[in-house]
């Protein structure tokens, strides 16, 4: 573990390679696992008004698992997550002409209709968040059924996970925060340079 002022992290956030390759994993971490993504408390207004927005371009069954089931389920006092249609997909999974799984509420922002990129958890994964006594932690949560064709991609590229995410972790902790990780990444992986030899 190594800590960036709050912030406490693994180390294998500065040590894995990674980089999303959606024709190979076909957006599985939209589709695949027994909960929604994690969402905070203060994201579900924006939530709300997103579903509202592109409530149209959603598929049916995405629709019918709102209005019956709602948007979030959980509590304040266990964390909120994201609701899922039957066959595992976020709400708001929305399938290209490849039959890749994407975010409307990513594509809405991309394209200029939504002012709002998507929920935190989303961004950041594979890096996940949990709060213990006023500070944060954050560990890499490798699932080989969605993450293999990444790691398999940076590895190739060369891309570290820590730059990968740098719009992310960016948009949590800021710009000084993440020019200090990015240095305790550079001596924690000096300091193995061997394993990446």
């Amino acid at each position: 573990m190594f800590r960036v002022e709050n912030i406490i992290l693994s180390d294998d956030i500065a040590t894995a390679r990674f980089a999303c390759d959606l024709n190979r994993c076909q957006g599985a971490c939209c589709v695949v696992g027994k909960a929604g993504a994690p969402v905070e408390e203060d994201e579900l207004p924006v939530l709300r008004k997103a579903y509202r927005n592109l409530k149209e371009n959603l598929r049916p069954k995405a629709v019918a698992a709102v209005e019956n089931q709602g948007l979030v389920k959980g509590s304040g006092k266990g964390g909120y997550k994201l609701n899922c249609v039957e066959s595992g997909e976020c709400v708001f999974v929305i399938y290209n002409n490849r039959g890749v799984a994407t975010c409307a509420i990513q594509n809405a922002y991309e394209e200029g209709r939504f002012n709002w990129e998507k929920p935190m958890s989303c961004h950041l994964f594979p890096i996940r968040l949990k709060s213990v006594a006023g500070l944060e932690y954050a560990n890499y949560e490798y699932v080989p059924s969605l993450c293999s064709a990444a790691c398999s991609r940076g590895k190739r590229e060369g891309i570290w996970l820590s730059d990968f995410l740098e719009k992310p972790l960016v948009r949590r902790y800021g710009m000084e925060w993440y020019s200090k990780f990015l240095e305790a990444c550079n001596e924690i992986r000096a300091n193995n340079e061997t394993v990446f030899a």
